[in-house]
């Protein structure tokens, strides 16, 4: 697995990871309260819910690599804060100590920036398969999170569990089954943080273009963050290399996501008794209107662009195996060529016209 390191600029060296981890998880915020007896339940249904998820998970997807169902590891903010840092610095070419060069202070202030970020997604994530973890990969599984949006949504905890590690263990089952996926974003990652050979007076001007053309299809007024409108700025700056690999990027976490969210919906009638209650409830959830300063912070991380990525991902899946079947939608996982283009995401008769 090749590492983000480009020919340039480095990100994973300009931060200090360690930091970054420490920092986040001082950061984080308190836990839901709950007795000794309550998280250990959570904990230890977790990883057997996890490790119940895998089989129908395989038989769903028929995406069976033949490995032995690896242990999620079952985590609490502080310890995910710290796994996330260290997935980052493999990601973007860090190395293996995780410190920023010596005497960097810019690296002590990209280590407090990114501590405050994990700190602040470290409330909302309920998991997360790291294919850049050491030994080839782990799941994890955020137990104070799942209580709290278990308890918010007043879904039975048991159920709740168990359709949140379907979704997870898919993500597992897609990167285990298909090793390239996780060389494909490095490789991607690598383009898009590479900063090596660009001129900033170039950047500069691109960036200036993008903002006039802003101001004026809002009429002079400053539009509001968005995530649409954070993706744009960012793909202002970049060289044509870097929006290829960008659109990569997304494309692909749009497939990964929307593929995890139609294998829920199918697996989930047989192994969670109230998924339909599950799945309606969490999904208004994700539309809920947000304070103006959480719009912001998500708009500015992404996170919106995620919650899209469920709905165009899933949309596309469905679309494809209803009319195809599950068999020959896994022609998706061949290769590089085989993933949806950026128009076919929303089109999927385009994506089957052309890959099958």
């Amino acid at each position: 697995m090749s590492p983000a390191t480009g020919s340039g600029f480095n990100v994973g060296r300009a931060v200090d990871w360690n930091l970054a981890a420490s920092l986040g998880g001082r950061l984080a915020r308190p836990e839901p309260a709950a007795t000794d007896y309550t998280r250990t339940q959570a904990v230890e249904q977790l990883a057997e819910s996890a490790r119940a998820a895998e089989v129908p998970v395989r038989e769903v997807t028929g995406l069976i690599e033949g490995g032995d169902v690896p242990e999620a590891r079952v985590v609490n903010r502080p310890e995910w804060i710290s796994a996330a840092a260290h997935s980052m610095r493999v990601m973007t070419g860090g190395g293996a100590d995780g410190e920023a060069r010596p005497g960097a202070i810019s690296g002590r202030i990209a280590g407090v920036q990114t501590g405050a970020v994990l700190a602040f997604v470290s409330s909302g994530i309920l998991g997360q398969y790291d294919p850049f973890a050491a030994g080839g990969g782990e799941l994890l599984l955020v137990y104070p999170n799942v209580i709290a949006v278990e308890r918010q949504l007043r879904v039975q905890p048991a159920d709740f569990r168990m359709w949140v590690c379907l979704h997870e263990v898919t993500h597992r089952v897609q990167f285990r089954a298909n090793p390239w996926l996780a060389d494909l974003m490095s490789e991607s990652l690598a383009v898009v943080t590479d900063e090596s050979g660009e001129d900033v007076a170039q950047l500069i001007g691109r960036l200036a273009e993008y903002l006039r053309a802003r101001r004026a299809g809002s009429n002079g007024q400053q539009p509001e963050p968005s995530s649409t409108g954070v993706l744009g700025l960012l793909r202002a700056v970049q060289s044509e290399p870097q929006r290829e690999a960008l659109d990569r990027l997304l494309v692909l976490g749009t497939l990964l996501e929307g593929h995890a969210d139609h294998v829920m919906d199918a697996v989930g009638p047989a192994v969670v008794p109230s998924v339909a209650t599950i799945r309606r409830r969490f999904d208004e959830r994700r539309q809920r209107h947000q304070p103006p300063l959480q719009r912001l912070m998500r708009a500015l991380l992404g996170i919106d662009a995620k919650m899209s990525q469920y709905t165009r991902g899933k949309a596309f899946v469905d679309a494809v195996v209803g009319k195809v079947g599950m068999t020959r939608f896994n022609a998706v996982w061949t290769d590089a060529e085989t993933l949806p283009l950026p128009t076919e995401i929303d089109e999927p008769q385009r994506w089957i016209d052309r890959v099958l």
